[in-house]
């Protein structure tokens, strides 16, 4: 990553964590009054082939003991009652400061996967992440919402696991190869204020 870049995000991060954290303190409230402990989750996600980090979130789902694979139909009986809201606002994804201050992530770049798919789809994931991870991106911006729905239709593990692998994956890849070509710091900010006003959409 360029030092120009990473020192970009450890500035926006101060800058976003001071501005932000009354709200951050309200959300925490919030979970631990309604919906109990942990208020955070954390999930094994790749920032690269071989290494691995906790990608902190706040928590949106009732725990159980074995959680795997990613989120869809058949696991939105277990959303809590602020999570769909934190989700629908992606409020949950504001502790992902802490991973951009560690150097985890960047504020822009494809979002780090999980490592089942990194297994699974080697050939793709050796290109996509010469880029580091982000907390948005291209593909974010693009196809986040027709994800969503795609996966929603899900109504167990293995049906989301076949629409993520053989849809997600790939189309995802595409857009995030996109950015690799053209990333630069005026194209990032342009993604990061895409991501706020969809947000506020």
């Amino acid at each position: 990553m360029p030092v120009r870049k990473r020192l970009y995000d450890i500035f926006m991060a101060v800058v976003f964590a001071v501005l932000i954290a009354p709200v951050f303190i309200v959300i925490a409230a919030l979970i631990l009054a309604l919906d109990g402990r942990p208020v955070f989750y954390v999930s094994e996600r790749m920032r690269s082939m071989s290494e691995a980090f906790g990608l902190v979130k706040f928590r949106t789902m009732r725990t159980v003991k074995k959680d795997s694979g990613v989120s869809g139909g058949d696991k939105a009986a277990r959303i809590t009652r602020t999570g769909r809201i934190l989700r629908r606002t992606r409020l949950d994804e504001t502790p992902q400061l802490w991973n951009v201050l560690l150097g985890h992530i960047s504020f822009v770049g494809p979002r780090p996967p999980l490592r089942q798919y990194v297994e699974k789809f080697p050939e793709i994931y050796q290109e996509v992440l010469k880029s580091r991870p982000g907390v948005t991106g291209l593909a974010s911006i693009r196809f986040h919402a027709h994800e969503e729905m795609l996966l929603s239709r899900s109504e167990s593990i293995d049906e989301t696991d076949e629409i993520y692998s053989r849809i997600c994956v790939p189309r995802k890849a595409q857009f995030d190869l996109i950015y690799q070509k053209n990333r630069n710091m005026c194209y990032d900010i342009r993604i990061m204020l895409g991501s706020v006003f969809k947000k506020l959409r």
